[in-house]
């Protein structure tokens, strides 16, 4: 096997590219598909086994009451919002036919850094990503103002965990563009004493 077949596992980890969330088909993950995903995401390094991370899956019987609960937060913090601010958070719940909402749990009182819990938090969001897109699906990782209000989190029954991205899975439905990548030479140098 080299790093050119593309059924190396090295191929299919330089291969993944993000799609826009508004852009996805169905099919999504099917619910197997789903929890091998999660099963992945969660075998990620974890200094003191405290699994700072937590997945809310939001159903597509589920779509609706984010909406609300979006656009409600949103005018409850920007009470003038404009009606395209609106119809944004109304459409961000219903992009994609599957969307998972990482939630980070840390525990600063610790002896384990939060710093190395946000760590973990970020591992198990690159390895839903890289789940997804090894069963075939183009994934998403989103934020913006709904990953940090306050209101959702608390909404999704959450109140002391932040949210650390919102992950959008789907078919693509046109061909993936690459995106300029930094050179080697720009982020990577060796030091030899």
């Amino acid at each position: 096997m080299t790093f050119n077949d593309l059924t190396s596992p090295l191929a299919l980890l330089t291969s993944r590219r993000s799609g826009k969330a508004r852009d996805m088909l169905a099919p999504g993950p099917s619910a197997a598909e789903l929890d091998a995903m999660l099963a992945a995401a969660m075998r990620v390094p974890d200094h003191g086994k405290l699994a700072p991370w937590r997945f809310v899956v939001i159903d597509q019987a589920g779509r609706p009451a984010l909406a609300r609960l979006l656009e409600e937060s949103y005018v409850a913090e920007k009470p003038g919002a404009s009606r395209t601010e609106l119809e944004a958070m109304r459409s961000f719940a219903a992009h994609a036919p599957c969307l998972i909402v990482l939630m980070a749990k840390l525990q600063p009182a610790h002896h384990i850094p939060v710093w190395e819990q946000q760590l973990s938090v970020g591992a198990a969001a690159m390895q839903l990503l890289n789940a997804g897109h090894a069963l075939g699906y183009v994934g998403n990782w989103l934020t913006g103002w709904p990953a940090y209000s306050a209101a959702v989190p608390a909404a999704l029954g959450a109140p002391d965990e932040t949210i650390a991205g919102f992950f959008f899975f789907g078919t693509a439905a046109k061909l993936l563009e690459e995106r300029p990548r930094p050179a080697p030479g720009a982020v990577v140098r060796h030091w030899r004493g």
